[in-house]
This record gives structure tokens, C-alpha cells and sequence, in this order.
């Protein structure tokens, strides 16, 4: 859950995302060095008083400032595609949601299961209990088992939405007429919020989605009481 005056990303409550938070701590490293060595040549050039007048080129220093980037692109690319082939890997899911973004709400279905299924919409400001979150808040959350893997496929009715869930490292376009999947695996148990990520119309900001993590008995009753609901 992000809260003011927050500079890095949201804890991580999947494997995904922790690759992504090293990533980006490996990544910053460099950019930082990279950024220090600038800054002190730019520095040094400034304030030295000695200059050299003779030397027009140098292949030496052509030959550093090819190949020294060169290796910190490789540095940066490696780590990359090794995080995107991994959130691609989807391996024998133990449950499978179809999520579909309709303008503007979301609506989940259980596709392992005869007949669950429903709609998730913004609680209204005023209809909010002590303790919940303006606009992040739904009135059917996503239940999902933790330490399982979870396939989560995605589409759209109308118009082009985004089903994204930072804590958990999903971020999924949906398109009318095609079937987008992506997966995660909820290390631990929470609530972890997220909201539609692409501009969809009026109501884009009122389009929260709420993933419920917990453990697996609890995830049979809760699907076992939503059964004899239908």
C-alpha cells in the first residue's frame, strides 16, 4: 500500500516483484555511478587551469568510451531479460481468474469452478467504513489462495483498460477481442490494491482492484459460501 511522501515501490508480496526491486536497486547503482563519474569530469574540465592544445584525437579514449557502455548496456540487458522471461513462464497453474474490464468496473470469473463469478465496484466515498481507502476500495475482492500460482487471464468489453497490481508485480493490458494472460504467486497473506492503468474514459480513476490473499482453507470456505450464493 503506497502512502504519502513514499520514494520506492510498494513491499513486495510476490517473487516477481522482488526480481523487479532488486533490479531496480542494480540498475540505480549504475546510473548512480555512471552519474558520479560525469559529474567529476565535468568538474575537473571546469576548474583545471592545465589544457593541451595538441592532441586532436586519441584512440585510446575512443576505444574506452565505445566499449565502456557497451558493457554497462550488457550489464543492465542481462538481469532485464532474464525478470521478463521470467513473468512470462506460466508453469501448471493451480488457478485460473478471467478478469474483464468493463467502463467502469472490473468483473472476475472463476473459470475452474461451474458457476463463480461477479462484478467488483468502487465503494462510494460516503458509503466507506472506518479504515478502508477512498477509491481503492471494491465491493467483491479477489480472493486468491497464497503460495499458489494464480494465471490470471484478461480482456475487455468496450474500450482498452489495464488490470495492474504493483505489490504483486502484474501489470496486464486488456483488449476487446483479445485474451491476454499473466501470472503471480502471493507470497504471503493481505489485501493488495490496485487500479486500471490505462485511460479509459470519465470514470478511469474509479476502477480499483482489490487482490485478497489467504491461506487455503480459507479460500475453500470463502469459495464454498460464494457456491451456494449463486
Amino acid at each position: 500500500m503506497a502512502h504519502p511522501t513514499q520514494l520506492g515501490f510498494q513491499d513486495a508480496a510476490s517473487p516477481v516483484m522482488e526480481e523487479l526491486l532488486h533490479f531496480h536497486d542494480h540498475a540505480l547503482m549504475i546510473v548512480f555511478l555512471m552519474s558520479t563519474l560525469v559529474l567529476y569530469i565535468i568538474v575537473a574540465m571546469v576548474s583545471t587551469k592545465l589544457t593541451n592544445k595538441y592532441i586532436l584525437d586519441s584512440q585510446e579514449i575512443e576505444i574506452v568510451w565505445t566499449v565502456l557502455p557497451a558493457v554497462i548496456l550488457v550489464l543492465i540487458a542481462l538481469p532485464s531479460l532474464r525478470i521478463l522471461y521470467l513473468m512470462d513462464e506460466i508453469n501448471d497453474p493451480h488457478l485460473t481468474i478471467k478478469a474483464m474490464g468493463h467502463q467502469w468496473y472490473w468483473s472476475y470469473e472463476y473459470t475452474d469452478y461451474e458457476n463463480l463469478g461477479f462484478d467488483s465496484y468502487m465503494i462510494p466515498t460516503q458509503d466507506l467504513n472506518p479504515g478502508q481507502f477512498r477509491l481503492l476500495e471494491a465491493d467483491h475482492r479477489m480472493v486468491v489462495p497464497m503460495e499458489s500460482p494464480i494465471r490470471v487471464l484478461v480482456s475487455a468489453e468496450d474500450v482498452l483498460h489495464s488490470w495492474a497490481v504493483p505489490s504483486l508485480g502484474v501489470k496486464m493490458d486488456a483488449v476487446p477481442g483479445r485474451l491476454n494472460q499473466t501470472a503471480f504467486i502471493a507470497s504471503r497473506p493481505g489485501v493488495f490494491y490496485g487500479q486500471c492503468s490505462e485511460i479509459c474514459g470519465a470514470n478511469h480513476s474509479f476502477m480499483p482492484i482489490v487482490v485478497e490473499a489467504v491461506p487455503l482453507e480459507h479460500f475453500e470456505n470463502w469459495s464454498s459460501l460464494m457456491l451456494e450464493d449463486a
